[in-house]
């Protein structure tokens, strides 16, 4: 394996690992209703698991409001305890069809909680990444020790290696900082 197909699959691999923190932030709310909260929570109907996206539609007919209304009205009851199971603070009520999901404001200790979370995320994050480098640098001091590359050739590609973990690591801060932002916003 060369040298540039060791640079090029570190930096795909952490590419996918800004794109899952980037993913886990939407996760976490910020006092306003938003699909991305409950889409992905696993619902037990069927005989299998299946993600609430598959089973309704989800709407936000208010700013506040999540509307979760199933395809087939045999879900709901399986839906809703979903949700319930999931742990994110949220009750869901029953109306007809629809599920509906109120979201209260936020208190300034909650916000404070979920930048706590949201930093141990990052963070996460960041080991991730600096965890490709590790296997990159391993990989690029084996290719040069098995293939006779030169030294300064190893040198200059640890240096783009580092290059690349710390443009990463910085796009992985930056939506932190965003996020972080949106939920301190009053």
């Amino acid at each position: 394996m060369a040298q540039d197909e060791i640079l090029m699959g570190a930096e795909e691999k952490m590419e996918k690992t800004v794109g899952v923190v980037v993913n886990e932030f939407t996760s976490v709310r910020t006092g306003k209703a938003s699909p991305s909260l409950v889409e992905n929570i696993l619902v037990e109907t069927y005989g299998s698991m299946m993600r609430i996206r598959e089973l309704a539609g989800i709407t936000t007919p208010e700013p506040r409001t999540l509307a979760i209304q199933p395809w087939d009205a045999t879900t709901l009851v399986a839906i809703e305890k979903a949700i319930q199971k999931a742990n994110l603070g949220l009750s869901p009520a029953v109306q007809g069809k629809v599920l509906r999901i109120f979201f209260p404001e936020l208190s300034q200790e909650r916000r404070v909680e979920f930048v706590k979370i949201i930093k141990k995320m990052a963070e996460d994050g960041r080991v991730a990444i600096r965890h490709v480098r590790r296997e990159a640098m391993d990989q690029l001091k084996k290719h040069a020790h098995d293939s006779g590359v030169t030294e300064d050739e190893t040198d200059q590609a640890e240096k783009d290696l580092q290059k690349l973990t710390d443009n990463y690591s910085a796009k992985i801060d930056a939506h932190f900082v965003t996020k972080e932002k949106e939920l301190m916003t009053v």
